[in-house]
């Protein structure tokens, strides 16, 4: 789903070296992202990325940094966070030898072997997107307002069906 904040590199563009890009969110696309992502505001949004040839595609690596404003889960009150994360992916078209085999039954998972390269239809890659993709898996899907403590005290009576018909049989005073 792409949103309208976007920063299109073509496959070709990377293959004569590395591309170091800048990328800062402007006010109505960190208004679009804030809503993509449920988010209060988006007050920042800026990344540093290089974009380098991989075998037939490319390899995206580089950090960004958001300044997001959420609800507490505690609270309910809104709150200033800082996100920062890491991106490192690796794209070939449609049709390369490098992309991985379709997905036909059980999918074994290993964690300490690299991600399989992202396939893409055409030659272009919205860098943009990979961001918004990414600063959302950063995000804290259960965010609490810093200092914000949850007290449960569980309930002292018994809460049985058994209980509720004692409580109905008992003599009114």
């Amino acid at each position: 789903m792409s949103g309208s904040w976007n920063r299109v590199v073509k496959l070709h563009e990377v293959s004569r070296g590395p591309l170091k890009l800048s990328l800062v969110a402007g006010d109505a696309e960190r208004a679009e992202i804030a809503r993509r992502l449920d988010l209060e505001s988006l007050s920042s949004f800026r990344a540093e990325i290089t974009a380098a040839p991989w075998l037939d595609g490319l390899e995206l690596s580089g950090r960004f940094n958001a300044i997001v404003e959420q609800i507490c889960g505690v609270s309910l009150e809104p709150f200033e966070a800082s996100v920062t994360g890491d991106i490192a992916v690796r794209i070939v078209p449609a049709g390369s030898a490098h992309a991985p085999p379709p997905e036909e039954g059980d999918l074994e998972f290993d964690a300490d072997s690299p991600d399989a390269p992202d396939v893409i239809a055409d030659d272009a890659v919205d860098i943009a997107e990979y961001l918004v993709e990414h600063l959302s898996l950063e995000l804290d899907p259960f965010p609490r307002k810093p200092g914000v403590t949850f007290d449960y005290a569980p309930p002292t009576e018994e809460l049985s069906p058994f209980a509720a018909l004692r409580k109905l049989a008992e003599p009114k005073a």
